[in-house]
């Protein structure tokens, strides 16, 4: 939104100074974008004196000019009509640059003579379109800078520009007036009554205006009136200044008085030229689907069905709300215009102008909204301009439809800006602020002004109050303590042991990702979802159709694009939610990891290898340690079909508690997410992982024995398909007070054992607490291990 300074004085009373209005602006949720002085291209001319002025001896249309300066007296050659003696004019030194004619001034000869500079015209200095002749000043001296006799006598001239970001809750903002009412709120003014006088109409309205009635939702009220007998041609200079500095190209003054009236009070309007009315008749109706229109824009465009059209007897005349037409477009040779103001409704108007990708001034607005109240009002104030300045008399005003009812009130709570905001603001002045703001006050109830449609609640009042009143005073307090001593933890059980799980991950070397909820419906009937139950009804894309049942697919996925790319080692993390069904109980907490390649890099030890189940199995472990889960644990062979049936394990503390799983992954599922195996893989639930039994932070005591541990060797002969994990868990059962760890040290398959036969060798350690261990107790827990393992493993001590 664009506007000058001397515009916003013609609504607002001020002494502020620039720099005042521009804080304040911004203070007040409408950011300055922008500030261009205009005056700052015009810094470098003066003014001159033509003392003398004679026919160049070798050009009739040119004239040698003797002129005053500040320097002295000039030579300047110039082919303008109207450079004679006598005149005060804008001289161009040599080495100043002419912006409009992007050209910096030399000293140079023209047929033969020498000329020191330039007389300028007002296009050679962008003021206006006029070159007909050079500038004429009816006053000045010589020497005087162009622009203090600008500031003097004419400052729209070099008027400041001032642009500001419009956000989509404030469309009273898209009005000068409304800049002005924010501004007047805020103290930095007085708001000036710019009434119209209402123009009686003379004579019946010869042009007949209805809305149909399935269009009335799109269309509520339309106002217009005939003015015949107008002069159109060239707006006031103070009307093109005004249009031509905010970056419009002034057309014609029955145009440009609708641009006008759309930047000063956010009230589009439209005129027809009445005589090419055909019937004269407008209809106001939705499209059937197929019309066509030449826009003023000189393009052509073909509506789909339910777009809000203006029609005459002929067929369609404007686009509602968004642009009219060429037939029935206003000219210089215009005499009769029919005038009009309506209402159309904003999301209608944005789907039709999205539809048909025109971005006009009238669509912008319409779109945000306008204040319906003020459609009659917009009818009376052109209508007052255009007699003022064109002439012509104006017929009485024709209404169809009705103003739609924008009326509501809301209790003000003057304690709520406390509450809401942080700020103590007296309720008087509150009060002050919404009635400066155009609410009526009627005891504790606000009612809200027609033009503001983003007030919809009590809480928007506070927010008025408390912008006027300026945010910046806001001041921070700390909050107060509400427990004495050391505070409670703030964050929960679980969420401590995600940042765990996460931390510990990172630890290990795997790098986090974070993926979409949402896979498509292939990749997530890989890992057993995919179903009605997790799709979603309206999703981004048809690749992210359904909730993720597990985070492997994310992670799979990132690891095809990596491998794409020429990354091939690569150990990745997620810590997330998977679903099993769209509730908020359906989900579940997730730490997975995903390893694929090798090792590490080639090197000259041939040290690396490729990853295998026991490295995921070893992170497993130490993310489950780290985030409290039991240290003794069973491992199964019940996981999920994308895992290799015979290279994963469950981590669990009873057939039903099931804390984690990990493995190589199924080359299927490898395949079809594009990953070049084999990877492993492990997914961990730490919901699963019970609770410790005691809440406190302190740590038990340290407990360690001063007494010598015993190591006893075992070396049992078992068949090949049983796991080492079966005589280990064996082992230590054999007496858990006194047997402090069992670790495998060697396996041996073939040789004398027999075909189907092999042999682990187990490590016992053994740490007696209350006194020093006897050859009579070893022998006692060594038969008691024996025993245990052979009747779990089916296997025997070996000789």
């Amino acid at each position: 939104m664009k506007f000058t300074l001397s515009w916003l004085k013609d609504h607002l009373d001020t002494s502020a100074t620039l720099d005042e209005i521009l804080y304040a602006l911004t203070d007040l949720g409408l950011e300055v974008e922008g500030v261009e002085d205009r005056a700052t291209r015009l810094k470098d001319f003066t003014l001159g004196y033509v003392a003398s002025a004679e026919k160049h001896p070798d050009a009739d249309r040119l004239r040698v000019c003797q002129v005053d300066t500040d320097e002295g007296q000039k030579q300047i050659i110039c082919g303008a009509p109207n450079a004679r003696q006598g005149i005060t004019v804008v001289i161009a030194k040599p080495g100043v640059y002419v912006p409009g004619i992007d050209t910096t001034i030399g000293v140079g000869k023209i047929r033969g003579v020498e000329s020191f500079g330039m007389m300028a015209s007002e296009r050679e200095l962008e003021l206006s379109d006029e070159h007909n002749g050079i500038i004429e000043l009816p006053s000045g001296e010589v020497g005087q800078s162009f622009v203090d006799w600008l500031a003097e006598n004419d400052p729209a001239k070099v008027d400041p520009v001032i642009e500001i970001a419009i956000t989509p809750n404030r469309p009273d903002a898209l009005g000068v007036r409304g800049i002005a009412r924010d501004l007047a709120a805020r103290g930095l003014g007085t708001l000036k009554k710019r009434d119209a006088e209402p123009v009686e109409g003379t004579f019946p309205c010869p042009v007949t205006v209805t809305i149909e009635g399935d269009t009335l939702e799109q269309c509520p009220v339309f106002y217009g009136r005939v003015i015949r007998g107008v002069k159109n041609g060239p707006s006031p200079a103070w009307l093109q200044d005004a249009l031509r500095a905010i970056g419009l190209r002034p057309i014609s003054f029955l145009v440009d008085v609708t641009n006008f009236f759309t930047y000063d009070r956010n009230r589009p309007l439209h005129v027809f030229d009445a005589d090419k009315i055909a019937g004269n008749t407008l209809r106001v109706h939705r499209a059937k689907g197929g019309e066509t229109l030449t826009a003023l824009d000189e393009k052509e465009y073909t509506f789909s069905e339910g777009m809000t059209l203006i029609s005459d007897a002929n067929g369609v005349e404007s686009i509602g709300g968004i642009m009219g037409g060429m037939t029935s477009g206003c000219t210089e040779e215009t005499v009769n215009v029919f005038l009009e103001a309506a209402y159309f409704d904003p999301v209608r108007t944005a789907y039709t102008g999205r539809a048909l990708k025109i971005n006009s001034d009238a669509r912008y607005r319409f779109e945000r909204g306008v204040d319906p109240e003020w459609t009659p009002y917009g009818v009376e104030h052109a209508t007052r301009m255009i007699i003022d300045h064109a002439g012509g008399e104006a017929s009485e005003m024709i209404v169809a439809g009705k103003i739609p009812d924008t009326s509501r009130a809301y209790r003000l709570d003057a304690a709520r800006v406390q509450s809401l905001v942080g700020m103590e603001i007296p309720e008087s002045e509150q009060r002050q602020t919404l009635t400066s703001l155009g609410f009526i006050l009627e005891g504790n109830m606000a009612h809200v002004p027609s033009w503001r449609p983003d007030v919809q609640g009590e809480a928007d009042l506070v927010e008025e109050v408390a912008r006027i009143a300026s945010l910046t005073k806001l001041q921070g307090k700390p909050l107060p303590r509400l427990t004495d001593g050391v505070p409670k933890p703030i964050l929960l059980p679980m969420q401590r042991r995600e940042a765990i799980a996460r931390r510990t991950c990172a630890a290990l070397g795997y790098n986090e990702c974070v993926t979409y909820s949402f896979i498509d419906a292939a990749s997530a009937s890989l890992f057993g979802g995919g179903d009605d139950v997790t799709r979603l009804e309206n999703p981004i894309s048809s690749d992210m159709s359904h909730m993720r049942p597990d985070l492997l697919p994310g992670l799979l996925q990132a690891a095809a694009r990596n491998q794409a790319r020429g990354f091939a080692d690569m150990a990745l993390f997620e810590v997330g939610p998977a679903f099993t069904g769209g509730e908020p109980g359906e989900q579940q907490l997730q730490v997975t990891g995903l390893m694929v390649g090798r090792s590490g890099p080639k090197d000259v030890h041939g040290s690396d290898r490729a990853v295998d189940v026991f490295d995921v199995k070893a992170d497993a472990e130490a993310v489950l340690a780290a985030i409290g889960a039991p240290a003794r644990v069973q491992i199964m062979r019940n996981g999920a079909d994308w895992f290799h049936p015979g290279r994963h394990g469950t981590i669990c503390l009873g057939p039903k508690k099931v804390l984690g799983v990990f493995g190589e992954l199924h080359p299927r599922v490898l395949e079809a997410m594009d990953v070049k195996g084999p990877a492993m893989a492990f997914t961990l639930w730490p919901a699963e992982v019970p609770m410790p039994r005691k809440s406190g932070a302190t740590r038990a005591a340290l407990d360690i024995s001063d007494l010598q541990a015993v190591e006893r060797d075992f070396a049992f002969v078992v068949d090949t398909g049983v796991e080492a994990l079966t005589l280990i868990n064996a082992a230590m059962g054999a007496d858990k007070a006194l047997i402090a760890d069992v670790r495998v040290f060697d396996e041996f398959v073939g040789g004398n054992l027999g075909e189907g036969k092999k042999s682990l060798a187990l490590t016992v350690r053994m740490q007696p607490k209350d006194q020093t261990l006897t050859e009579k107790d070893i022998e006692a827990v060594s038969a008691k291990v024996v025993d245990k393992v052979t009747k779990a493993s089916g296997g025997s001590l070996r000789g």
